[in-house]
């Protein structure tokens, strides 16, 4: 098959004058060639953008910190990092130099002459009244990336604790956490859904507004202004874009976010400690009246991941009436959003559950996140406790068995040589070595039988009882020194054969382990009447449902093939497989139900994958399973056995991890890589700034243009499910084998590599 490769041409846009033309009343950095062309560190960047302060705000960022070629080399870091081509690892200023120059790049920044529209492409809809697309090129990155690296530094530290997302180890799993942690006794709760909006012109002048109260820079102002008019940045309230990895969602939107939203998180604040103060913590051991009554304070509680907010209150239904009132009025009218009044409702906290970052969250007693040991597993522990004492006694038996057998060997040996010959003699002298083995066997005899309460008791109670030597008028006819040595012998018997006191301590500690357990079970009863816990579970049907979209279960539910990634290599298609279930254990790995996650990987997943390539080499299930085994092997060319779908044990050994920021697995279920043939030249890689020119060419297909349906239609899809903007169907982009691994795994998504580098085929 002949095709023809071509790059496409940016088409550039025109601007309002008022946008285009950014006026600075500053000077500018007259020589930005001066500056260091190293990345900076975390503490170098802080330190430079916070020279900028002074008399309260931030002053001209864009023209001295975001322009200068050590601070695009950074947002390049950042972007990515240095790829290896032949060996030879390249540096990463030589890698962006063969793309643009940064110090060119700094100066158009500086005399504000960056042309933001002749570096977006705009990518119309593949069908009539579909969404067309405009994404950012390389270079435009690098600005928009430096541009939130500064912004971070500014407003990171004043946003409050519960503003997730967009921030360093503020992501999904640290969000649920705190749910699981800190809310205590929640009631009554409420998310709050916007409708399906994009930011119009109104929320972008408010958002600038917002800037201008610690940023005194036009130029940075309205070139964010200008990113939003181009396109090249947006913000859609009410879509499943945000934190997925998907092309049209720009890395600046979720730092936007949460600047726009940070008044309205104060406020939320400022009421939760009002309300703190009304209604104050006690100590523990206050807590309990002495007529048994509980104290619990009425708090707010309030968790926002961009755009989804999570409201709660551990009071009355009517506060979280008046609260959410609050909430909606304050949305809708300072912030100018359109609310979901439907949606937006409130749900008992104990009976209902509600949906919030892609979970189901329900309030539960402590006993349900934690539970007991079930009779079963009492009555398990208690059978393998009695198998350990048996088998105990059983290799106690056999080494003294072989100790007797030795020794009779030994005697024997010796009683042979001395009979035969005047004496033992011998070229080695053993007797230490034979005297130690005695002694370290008399040494664990002695420590077996003082162990043994049964057998110090019986040698006690011979060598103590019915003896005549305790008479007094017997002892007054025998000598002294015989009577003393008898006393002496009494005392060492008492002293180590005597098993009574430890015999108590043995039954101080049985009542010591009883009391314990009547206490934490007390305890517990206690709590799961008096106290409710956040329980995150993962959206099981809505999995199901997904799985079955998708195409690897049938309408029964069981595995079946995917005929689409028979086109692909056999390696590729477990890769596929495997960042589709990496993906689906990282995200939920948190929720209380993890199992059922386990076992649509495990049982779902593997045998789809199974399936597909007994379909592709036209063989049965079971020999599919022969050669790939059941942990789906390949190997690789120099004939080294790897693994890349998650093994059974390494899935059961998975559990809850925090501080981290999971991508969903939308991506990767909505997008199916097609590898092309080609006899033309390759071209470069298109992820970011990688040299390699071993490429492959991969045509792109999406779920939703191969099944014919829209996402916004909530009937046929799968409501919180994302999908790529399907201006990128069919689309055809070169990448090296590292970069399309990578993306098949999960390490990489659609936002790692330059989407705007796209091939055409005819």
């Amino acid at each position: 098959m002949l095709i023809n490769l071509r790059r496409t041409i940016a088409i550039p846009f025109h601007q309002k004058p008022s946008l285009c033309k950014l006026l600075s009343t500053r000077t500018p950095n007259p020589n930005p060639n001066s500056n260091s062309t190293q990345p900076l560190s975390e503490s170098q960047l802080k330190s430079l953008v916070l020279s900028r302060y002074t008399r309260g705000k931030f002053t001209n960022l864009l023209q001295n910190v975001v322009a200068l070629p050590a601070v695009l080399l950074t947002a390049c870091q950042n972007l990515t990092t240095p790829q290896t081509q032949n060996g030879l690892r390249l540096s990463l200023p030589d890698s962006v130099s063969k793309r643009f120059s940064i110090h060119e790049m700094g100066r158009e920044l500086c005399k504000n002459r960056f042309d933001v529209g002749a570096s977006s492409v705009a990518m119309a809809a593949p069908r009539n009244g579909g969404e067309s697309l405009v994404l950012p090129s390389l270079k435009l990155k690098v600005l928009i990336e430096a541009i939130r690296i500064v912004l971070g530094i500014v407003y990171d530290e004043r946003f409050v604790t519960f503003s997730y997302g967009g921030r360093v180890n503020m992501g999904r799993h640290t969000a649920i956490r705190y749910l699981k942690n800190s809310v205590e006794n929640p009631s009554w709760w409420f998310s709050v859904s916007f409708n399906r909006d994009k930011f119009e012109q109104r929320h972008v002048n408010k958002l600038c507004l917002f800037m201008h109260e610690k940023i005194e820079d036009e130029v940075l102002i309205n070139m964010v202004k200008t990113l939003f008019e181009c396109g090249a940045v947006r913000i859609e309230l009410g879509s499943c874009c945000f934190g997925r990895g998907f092309p049209q969602e720009s890395g600046l939107s979720s730092i936007l976010m949460n600047i726009y939203f940070n008044g309205f998180d104060k406020e939320i604040q400022e009421m939760r400690l009002k309300k703190n103060q009304e209604h104050p913590k006690f100590e523990s051991n206050e807590l309990v009246s002495k007529d048994g009554v509980f104290y619990k304070p009425v708090k707010i509680y309030a968790v926002r991941y961009l755009d989804e907010i999570l409201v709660m209150t551990s009071g009355s239904k009517m506060l979280t009436m008046d609260l959410k009132n609050w909430v909606v009025k304050y949305l809708e009218g300072s912030l100018e959003l359109m609310v979901d009044k439907i949606k937006t409702s409130i749900h008992s906290a104990v009976s209902e559950k509600i949906d919030f970052m892609g979970m189901e969250l329900q309030a539960v007693p402590p006993s349900v996140l934690h539970p007991p040991m079930s009779e079963k597993a009492i009555r398990a522990r208690k059978k393998y406790l009695r198998q350990k004492e048996v088998r105990a006694i059983e290799l106690k038996n056999a080494r003294a068995r072989n100790r007797k057998k030795l020794g009779m060997k030994i005697m024997s040996h010796v009683f042979k040589k001395l009979k035969s010959s005047d004496g033992l003699k011998s070229e080695y002298q053993i007797e230490n070595e034979v005297g130690e083995i005695f002694r370290t066997w008399a040494d664990e005899v002695v420590q077996e039988f003082l162990e043994s309460l049964d057998e110090r008791w019986d040698w006690y109670r011979k060598l103590s009882a019915g003896n005549f030597l305790s008479l007094r008028h017997i002892r007054q006819q025998l000598p002294e020194e015989l009577v003393d040595a008898y006393d002496k012998f009494q005392e060492q018997v008492d002293k180590h054969l005597n098993p009574v006191r430890d015999r108590k301590a043995r039954e101080e500690e049985e009542r010591r382990v009883t009391e314990e357990a009547e206490q934490k079970y007390a305890k517990r009863t206690v709590e799961d009447l008096t106290k409710l816990c956040v329980k995150a579970d993962a959206p099981i049907e809505v999995l199901r449902k997904m799985v079955k979209l998708i195409g690897f279960t049938n309408h029964m539910g069981r595995p079946r093939p995917i005929t689409l990634l028979t086109a692909l290599e056999d390696a590729d298609i477990i890769k596929w497989y495997a960042g589709v279930g990496r993906r689906l254990l990282d995200f939920y790995c948190c929720c209380h139900n993890f199992k059922m996650v386990k076992t649509i990987v495990t049982y779902h997943l593997r045998f789809s994958c199974i399936l597909t390539l007994a379909e592709k080499h036209e063989s049965t299930k079971s020999e599919a399973m022969k050669h790939y085994t059941k942990d789906l092997k390949v190997f690789d060319i120099n004939g080294n056995q790897e693994v890349y779908f998650p093994t059974e044990r390494e899935v059961k050994m998975m559990g809850d991890k925090n501080l981290s920021d999971p991508i969903p697995v939308d991506g990767a279920f909505s997008l199916a890589l097609i590898r092309l043939a080609s006899d033309e030249p390759p071209y470069s890689c298109v992820a970011h700034f990688c040299d390699r020119t071993d490429t492959i060419v991969y045509r792109v297909r999406l779920l939703q243009s191969r099944l014919n349906l829209t996402p916004v239609d909530d009937k046929k899809w799968v409501p919180g499910m994302g999908a790529i903007n399907e201006s990128l169907h069919l689309k055809c982009f070169p990448l090296c084998p590292d970069h399309i691994h990578d993306l098949y795994m999960g390490s990489i998504t659609f936002q790692d590599i330059d989407c705007t580098s796209f091939v055409d085929v005819d």
